[in-house]
């Protein structure tokens, strides 16, 4: 009963923000979130009611609308309190698309240009509850997966747990560099960006985190590689990286693929707290994509202790 108050009470609250045009219907509901197609004159409108594990998204997200509003949700109208957005149409989803390589070329610059600023605002994110995933809390986190009954292997634990004293070298390494930590999306991939008209759109903020950066890519070339069929050689992994670090500056390849290695794990670190909010049913499903992302970020972490790096100085060419 109580549920059916809230539904009721949601779609009167829509409707008190937009006209709609036809029946409200449920677009997709998952234990972190609900969303609901909202039928208006002329098109679509959005809204989503988050659940406690995201319940920093609704602020962030009109944070984000008010700051950037030619690359994120434009929000029709929010209410913090009970953790819900009614957001416009962001036009076509990428997946849609195609997943297109070029799409992201011309999106990432956007996006890391969206990060440098909201490094400014960092501490007023971490203030409003966004996770922290700062380099200098990545080595405490990384206990919890050396605790945790992880979805893999015994070898493959084990070699999690003997990365420990390498994981915290590289992220010292890592924040000699000199990038502000900032806010990462930590789910940017094809389903959670937008083309409207030129414009491309980054939605959907529940999975983001206050820490590197560079960590945000780890999704978007699982992607490139899973559902576009690339090799990890492919060229155009090359050119995304250095379409997205332009707005960074120069010299920060090397920083790049190891914010990636660091990345792959600090991704993994969050899995565990959405896993224990999920219902039993669920984790099969979950645990499956869990195992892909840690599996991953171990051969990731391979790679990188085989090949012969060189400590990567500070970065005075990167911008502020």
């Amino acid at each position: 009963m109580a549920g059916r108050r809230r539904t009721v009470g949601a779609r009167a609250w829509i409707r008190g923000h937009v006209a709609s045009a036809g029946p409200i219907e449920v677009a997709h509901d998952r234990s972190w979130a609900t969303v609901w197609r909202v039928p208006i004159a002329g098109g679509t409108a959005w809204f989503k009611a988050c659940a406690t594990i995201v319940a920093f998204e609704p602020a962030l997200t009109v944070a984000l609308s008010a700051r950037w509003p030619d690359r994120t949700a434009e929000v029709v109208a929010a209410d913090l309190q009970r953790g819900w957005l009614l957001l416009a149409d962001a036009g076509t989803r990428v997946d849609r698309l195609g997943n297109p390589p070029e799409l992201w070329l011309r999106a990432l610059p956007r996006y890391a240009e969206l990060q440098r600023g909201e490094s400014r605002h960092a501490s007023e994110h971490l203030a409003a509850g966004v996770p922290d995933l700062r380099l200098a809390t990545l080595p405490e986190r990384y206990e919890d997966l050396i605790r945790a009954d992880l979805p893999i292997g015994a070898d493959e634990t084990a070699s999690v747990r003997a990365f420990a004293s390498r994981f915290v070298a590289l992220c010292e390494e890592l924040a000699a560099v000199g990038i502000p930590d900032s806010l990462q999306h930590d789910d940017l991939h094809l389903t959670n960006l937008y083309l409207r008209g030129d414009e491309t759109r980054v939605l959907d903020w529940g999975d983001a985190s206050i820490g590197h950066p560079f960590a945000s890519l780890v999704e978007t070339f699982r992607f490139l590689e899973e559902f576009n069929g690339l090799r990890p050689d492919d060229p155009w992994f090359g050119r995304l990286r250095d379409a997205y670090l332009e707005p960074w500056g120069s010299g920060l390849r090397d920083a790049f693929e190891l914010g990636l290695v660091v990345g792959g794990f600090a991704h993994a670190i969050p899995w565990l707290r959405q896993r224990a909010a999920l219902p039993r049913a669920d984790r099969p499903e979950f645990d499956s994509v869990f195992a892909v992302l840690l599996r991953r970020a171990l051969r990731a972490s391979d790679t990188i202790d085989r090949s012969a790096r060189r400590v990567i100085p500070p970065g005075p060419s990167a911008r502020p």
